[in-house]
């Protein structure tokens, strides 16, 4: 079978040479890539994010790449969030009183975690949503954490025939956050599948099976 090709969105994130190694070892034709034919064209699409909150918005922004995700889940193509690419998905980000609206792809405010150690660094389990795909053969896995904030709440209101997201929370201090949604054609992850080992390859793996009669 062919090797689904997922397009690494370059908008001047750091850490994503590791993500494409990540998603090559995982079956994937992985390219970094700012072209915007091929991010719209390809099987898959991952959203990186390293850093603060407004600066990750203002780095998609500056680049128009709020447009190719829209675009992308407009017509149901596959599109995988990592770390504050998951954060920005939300409406806003509150950051040291710093107030940033997100793509609002999902309703909700990303907030600090109410921890006596900040950042929230390591490993650490999950309770994986009943039916996930991504953490599919996973269920008793440790992940890699690197953030200080998190969406701590789920707001969205799914009404029939549409699905229920899939959500998977993790705890960490006074209150658990969402470590990762599924959410029909998008998808993401608060923790960092590719500094987390196998575990992190067998994920990616998960997503990109998926990605074979996403596209059909």
């Amino acid at each position: 079978m062919t090797r689904p090709l997922v397009a690494v969105l370059d908008y001047g994130s750091g850490n994503v040479h590791s993500a494409v190694k990540a998603l090559d070892a995982a079956g994937a034709d992985a390219r970094l890539t700012s072209d915007r034919a091929l991010v719209l064209e390809a099987d898959g699409l991952v959203v990186p994010g390293v850093g603060a909150f407004r600066a990750v918005m203002d780095a998609l922004r500056a680049s128009r790449a709020e447009e190719l995700i829209d675009r992308r889940l407009a017509g149901g193509r596959p599109v995988l969030g990592i770390c504050v690419g998951m954060q920005v998905l939300f409406e806003r980000g509150v950051e040291r009183g710093v107030d940033t609206e997100g793509l609002g792809e999902w309703p909700g405010t990303v907030t600090e975690l109410d921890a006596p150690v900040l950042p929230h660094m390591g490993w650490n389990t999950v309770e994986s949503g009943e039916g996930s795909r991504l953490f599919r053969g996973l269920e008793h896995e440790r992940f890699y954490f690197v953030h200080s904030f998190g969406a701590q709440h789920w707001q969205l209101d799914v009404q029939p025939p549409f699905p229920e997201p899939t959500l998977t929370w993790c705890s960490y201090g006074a209150s658990p956050f969402l470590a990762a949604v599924e959410n029909g054609p998008l998808s993401a992850t608060q923790f960092h599948p590719e500094k987390s080992g196998q575990a992190g390859i067998r994920l990616l793996s998960n997503w990109i099976d998926g990605l074979h009669g996403a596209n059909l």
